[in-house]
């Protein structure tokens, strides 16, 4: 086993090779970075806003958003992979809404200041 060092001692080593070990463990940065790539999409983002608030069926929602049924269809395929929205069955109806996971609340609130910062009124 090497010992860890840095080309330039401008800090605390200790510190820097516990944060080099953290950063390389690509798995976790690339299962945050599939959350984000959920967001990517302006469309997603607001069927996600909108999810957060309501339980609405694929109609209202493209209604809602103006957007055909098939494009919402398709972006609450992707919300639903990514675990951040689910759906129920109510006879011939699916109502969606946002996922009940600490991960959905907090993309939520980051949406949310984000715009309140991003759009202020």
């Amino acid at each position: 086993m090497s010992e860890f060092s840095l080309p330039h001692h401008h800090s605390d080593e200790l510190k820097a090779e516990r944060l080099c070990d953290y950063v390389n463990q690509i798995d976790r940065f690339e299962t945050v970075a599939g959350v984000f790539k959920q967001l990517a999409d302006p469309s997603r983002v607001r069927i996600f806003w909108l999810l957060c608030h309501c339980e609405e069926c694929v109609l209202n929602i493209s209604a809602m958003v103006q957007m055909s049924s098939p494009a919402v269809s398709h972006h609450l395929r992707q919300l639903k992979l990514g675990g951040l929205i689910v759906s129920r069955r109510e006879g011939k109806e699916v109502y969606y809404k946002a996922a009940s996971t600490e991960q959905a609340q907090l993309l939520h609130l980051m949406i949310e200041r984000t715009m309140a910062v991003a759009c202020p009124e």
